[in-house]
C-alpha cells in the first residue's frame, strides 16, 4: 500500500531497507487499525436508519386520542433570543386542556413585556446550593400545578413550538411501560451565519440517536411524563443535588424500569444564533454534562470520534502521499456520514413542514459540514474529560456534587 520512502542522509540503520521496511510496516498497522474500526462503526450507525426512518414516520402520521389535562413548565432566566414570541407559542398550543407555568428564581429574571396573557408566573427563590437553580424552579412549578393536570411537561424557553406540540409529545404516555416521553431540538438560524449553522450540524447528532423502543436520554427542551409517574419513580429525589434536569429525570425513570419513548413530532426549532467562542463554551458544557451524568454514553462517544477523526487523518495522509486507497477509504467514511446529515434533515424537514424554505436554502449544510462537525465532536469531547466546573446562565456548578449518583 504504501510507497517506499525516499532514502535520507543519517545512520546506516536509518537507510537500510531493512530499517525503512519497518517504518512502512509501521505505517501500514497504524492506517488499518484506524480505518477499519471507523468503517465497522460507520456501517452500524447507517443500520438502523432505515428503521428509524419508518418509527418517525409513523409517529408524524398518528393522531392522538388521549389527551388527559397538562401543566406545560417553562423557566425563564433574563432575555433569550425570540423569547416573548417562544412563550407565545407555548400559550396557543393545539392542545384541549393545559395550563402553562412560567418558572424563575425571582421576578428580576423575567424581562418585561415578554409573558403571555394565559401563562402562571412561578417564583422559587430557591437558596440550595447544591441543587441547580433551574432545579428548583422546576420543582416549585410542579408543586404549584393544578390538580386536574395528569401530565408534566417541560419547555425550554429558546425554542417555538409549534402549534401540535403537546399532542406529539404526551401520545407515547399512553403506551404501556412508558414512564417519560421526549422530542428534541433542531437549530434553524435565520438570517443564518457560519457558526449558528456549525453548531445545528453539530447538535443534529444526539437527534439521529433518538428513535423506537427505549432511548437513553429525555431532553429536557420538550420533555413529559405523568405527574403519578414523575413522583413514583423519585424523580424529587433524583433532582436534589442536581444541575442537569433532563439527566437526572433520565435517571429516574430508567431505574424504575420504564422507558423512554422518542416522538419526532415534539421536535422544538430554535431560531438562536450563536458566536465561535460561545459555541466552544456550550458544546464544552453539553460534553462534560454527559461525561459526569451518563459516562456510558460519553466513553463511546469519545471512542468513536477517536477513530473516526483519526481515519480520515489517516487516509488524507496516505492519499497525500500518492496512495488511491487512502482517497477510497475517506470516501468510505465520509459518504455514509454525509449521507446520515442529509438523511437527519431530511427527517426533520418533514417533522418542521412550516420550516420548508429554510431546508431549502440551508439543508446542504448538514450534509457538507458534517466532516467538520465530527472533528468539533472529538474537540469537544477531548476537552470535557479535564475539570469539573461549568457556568451555567450566570451560576458555576461543580458537577462532582451530584446528590443522586449514590442512589443509582
Amino acid at each position: 500500500m504504501h510507497k517506499a520512502l525516499p532514502c535520507t542522509r543519517g545512520t546506516p540503520e536509518s537507510t537500510s531497507p531493512r530499517a525503512a521496511s519497518v517504518v512502512i510496516l509501521h505505517l501500514v498497522v497504524w492506517f488499518w487499525s484506524l480505518v477499519v474500526p471507523a468503517l465497522i462503526l460507520t456501517a452500524c450507525s447507517l443500520a438502523t436508519e432505515r428503521g428509524r426512518a419508518r418509527y418517525v414516520l409513523r409517529r408524524l402520521a398518528e393522531e392522538p386520542k388521549d389527551l388527559p389535562p397538562a401543566s406545560v413548565i417553562v423557566p425563564v432566566k433574563g432575555e433569550d433570543e425570540g423569547l416573548r414570541e417562544n412563550l407565545a407559542a407555548l400559550a396557543s398550543l393545539d392542545y384541549p386542556d393545559y395550563e402553562l407555568l412560567i418558572a424563575a428564581h425571582s421576578a428580576n429574571d423575567i424581562p418585561p413585556g415578554v409573558l403571555p396573557p394565559r401563562a402562571k408566573v412561578v417564583l422559587a427563590h430557591g437558596a440550595d446550593p447544591v441543587t441547580g437553580e433551574k432545579i428548583q424552579n422546576l420543582m416549585a412549578a410542579v408543586h404549584a400545578t393544578r390538580k386536574p393536570s395528569k401530565i408534566l411537561a417541560f419547555a425550554d424557553s429558546d425554542g417555538c413550538v409549534r402549534r401540535g406540540w403537546l399532542r406529539a409529545l404526551t401520545a407515547p404516555l399512553a403506551e404501556e411501560g412508558t414512564g417519560a416521553a421526549t422530542g428534541y431540538r433542531w437549530f434553524l438560524p435565520e438570517p443564518a451565519n457560519f457558526w449558528s449553522v456549525l453548531r445545528a450540524v453539530w447538535d443534529a447528532v444526539p437527534a439521529g440517536m433518538l428513535s423506537a423502543g427505549d432511548n437513553r436520554f429525555a431532553w429536557g427542551g420538550a420533555m413529559a411524563i405523568r405527574k403519578d409517574t414523575f413522583f413514583e419513580a423519585g424523580v424529587p429525589t433524583y433532582w436534589t443535588g442536581a444541575i442537569s434536569d433532563d439527566y437526572a429525570l433520565s435517571v429516574a425513570v430508567r431505574s424504575a424500569g420504564l422507558k423512554i419513548a422518542y416522538s419526532p413530532g415534539a421536535l422544538v426549532p430554535s431560531r438562536e444564533h450563536i458566536s465561535a467562542r460561545d459555541l466552544w463554551h456550550w458544546m464544552r458544557r453539553q460534553m462534560m454534562i454527559t461525561r459526569f451524568y451518563d459516562s456510558r454514553q460519553w466513553w463511546p462517544g469519545l471512542v468513536a470520534h477517536f477513530f473516526y477523526c483519526g481515519a480520515m487523518a489517516a487516509s488524507i495522509a496516505a492519499g497525500c502521499q500518492g496512495h488511491r486507497l487512502g482517497w477510497w477509504t475517506l470516501a468510505a467514511q465520509l459518504g455514509p456520514g454525509m449521507f446520515k446529515g442529509a438523511h437527519r434533515a431530511a427527517l426533520a424537514r418533514a417533522a418542521l413542514p412550516e420550516y420548508a424554505g429554510w431546508f431549502r436554502r440551508y439543508g446542504w449544510s448538514h450534509v457538507v459540514g458534517v466532516p467538520l462537525a465530527t472533528w468539533l465532536w472529538l474537540a469537544a469531547l477531548l476537552s470535557s474529560a479535564f475539570g469539573s466546573t461549568i457556568e451555567w446562565r450566570g451560576h458555576r456548578y461543580n458537577l462532582q456534587n451530584r446528590g443522586w449518583d449514590k442512589r443509582v
